[in-house]
């Protein structure tokens, strides 16, 4: 595996945000310049961000500009108004945002944004132009302990008894908590190198000021888990008309690893990368495979030259 602290490869920096307003929904969004023609749009997972791309952009921008986006109540972005946090209430966020574009965009979504980008492209296709989907939070009802973080979350939900252990959570600083995630969705942490470590550090403490930050995390988790009860998600890809990849690690502790093949039999059109030795974030542990496969998606594309723009749309229109 290519190391990410390997001195030959290129350090990537976050590139710097700004907030976008369109159908009513702000954003706070990082761009990554690039050259002309279909640009990419990337979304994270639950409790990332748009610097969950940095790498991976860096690596695809000689192809297409991309914007990764902070869903709402997420990295920088601002709680949604509606107080909306189910799948489909950030899916109309970053319809809105594609919609503002007027244009089909190379669409890339990582856990639980990947269910949002296979919301996004089912609902609206002529927004989507492809779909990459990396380890998506398809519906898994497993109980497996491996999937938290530190084994004192799950006692911290009791009642009373969890009293210790919630104080004892609330007392790791941002740097043992950015580790103990690493620990949990890299198939091989060592791979990290520390400059990441210390920015995802600075992200968890900068979040940890945000007083809408708690609220965002637990509603999304929990209307997300909620939504797997319905089990929606697959006749939602099935509904999917773009091109698509889907890339799992077969270390991916989160989210099945045996649900890739089914993923992709789901969608009408699509190809399955397993990459051994990896995780839940592969588009972070390893960037360069996944940019290889995901540049050969693009570049099969063939723009089926309609002329359509998309026209203004907001969450009212469904």
């Amino acid at each position: 595996m290519t190391s990410l602290a390997d001195p030959a490869v290129p350090r990537a920096e976050p590139w710097p945000g700004r907030e976008v307003t369109s159908g009513g929904v702000t954003l706070h969004v990082r761009e990554t310049p690039g050259p002309g023609g279909v640009p990419a749009v990337y979304v994270h997972g639950l409790s990332g961000s748009a610097t969950n791309w940095t790498d991976l952009a860096a690596l695809l921008a000689p192809r297409a500009a991309g914007t990764a986006l902070d869903l709402p109540g997420f990295g920088l972005s601002r709680p949604p108004v509606t107080g909306d946090y189910s799948p489909e209430g950030h899916a109309d966020a970053v319809l809105c945002f594609l919609a503002g574009l007027g244009r089909r965009v190379h669409l890339v979504g990582n856990s639980f944004g990947g269910a949002v980008a296979i919301a996004v492209a089912a609902r609206r296709p002529e927004l989507v132009a492809t779909l990459t989907l990396i380890s998506p939070a398809m519906p898994d009802r497993r109980p497996d302990p491996r999937r938290i973080t530190d084994p004192r979350l799950a006692l911290a939900m009791v009642p009373l008894l969890g009293r210790r252990a919630r104080a004892q959570v609330a007392a790791l600083t941002p740097r043992e908590r950015a580790e103990q995630v690493v620990r949990l969705c890299f198939g091989d942490p060592s791979v990290v190198p520390d400059h990441r470590i210390v920015e995802a550090a600075e992200e968890i403490a900068l979040r940890g000021r945000q007083p809408w930050a708690r609220e965002a995390g637990l509603r999304t988790a929990a209307s997300m888990v909620g939504s797997w009860a319905r089990g929606r998600l697959w006749a939602t890809a099935a509904r999917v008309r773009a091109p698509a990849l889907v890339v799992w690690g077969d270390r991916d502790r989160l989210v099945a690893p045996r649900l890739a093949p089914r993923t992709a039999a789901a969608l009408p059109d699509a190809r399955l990368l397993v990459l051994p030795g990896v995780g839940h974030l592969a588009q972070m542990e390893a960037p360069e495979r996944v940019a290889r496969a995901v540049g050969e998606l693009w570049d099969g594309w063939e723009d089926p030259g309609d002329g359509r723009r998309s026209p203004e749309w907001t969450a009212d229109d469904g």
